[in-house]
């Protein structure tokens, strides 16, 4: 969100990131890594280098985020790809749910969050 709510060309680095959010650099290293792994953040090598929003923030969307973190989002084994292989009577309505909660935020970019 800090970084969709500048400019779109600056770069940031862990340090200054976690002064500006107040949260540890340990952490910050951590997430910026994972983000550029999930194709959220672009790194930029070199001493002047640091992240950058690897697409325009209304262009990135609250689903891939949490993807890029936490896996694929599913709120039971039963309604991810690789969970429940029984037959079960909820199976069905817990993969609906999990359908609208990705769709809900499939639907908010980070350009919305970052607006408030």
């Amino acid at each position: 969100m800090h970084m969709a709510s500048r400019d779109q060309s600056e770069l940031h680095n862990a340090k200054d990131l976690s002064a500006a959010i107040g949260i540890p650099l340990p952490t910050v290293s951590k997430v910026l890594k994972i983000l550029t792994q999930g194709n959220i953040l672009q790194s930029h090598q070199g001493s002047k280098g640091g992240y950058s929003l690897a697409r325009p923030a209304n262009e990135i969307f609250a689903s891939q985020i949490v993807e890029a973190v936490e896996g694929p989002v599913a709120i039971t084994d039963c309604s991810s790809a690789d969970g429940c292989t029984r037959n079960c009577p909820v199976s069905t309505s817990w993969k609906k749910v999990n359908s609208k909660i990705i769709g809900a935020l499939g639907g908010i970019s980070l350009a919305d969050i970052a607006a408030g």
